[in-house]
């Protein structure tokens, strides 16, 4: 029987990385690393709620009664003001959708990645 190295799945082994096993790794955390900073880009989680919270606020001022407008000296600020967090939250959306998150510079002194044929 021969010894194959070990890998992360088996804890209890001592491991032996070689080069290649150390660049998979080091790629493997680099794609997660830009996947979850994508995910959690806060261009994403600011637009979105300000979007959200637009839209009700929206609705708010759109069955406002005249009194709660009275209530603001004549403006309809709930309309106003969701208005104006739809736009926020748009303008966040898009910045997002014009300008991603570019993907991480891998650090220098790692050893490059070869294609083995």
């Amino acid at each position: 029987m021969s010894e194959q190295p070990g890998h992360a799945d088996h804890p209890g082994r001592h491991h032996h990385y070689t080069e290649s096993d150390l660049s998979r790794d080091v790629a493997d955390l680099e794609t997660k690393s830009a996947t979850a900073a994508r995910i959690f880009d806060l261009r994403r989680i600011i637009g979105g709620l300000f979007v959200v919270y637009g839209v009700i606020v929206t609705i708010v001022g759109i069955t406002d009664s005249q009194s709660a407008i009275d209530k603001a000296q004549g403006v309809n600020i709930n309309l106003w003001t969701g208005i104006g967090m739809l736009l926020l939250g748009i303008f966040f959306l898009a910045w997002l959708k014009l300008r991603p998150t570019p993907p991480p510079v891998p650090p220098e002194g790692l050893p490059e990645e070869k294609e083995s044929a």
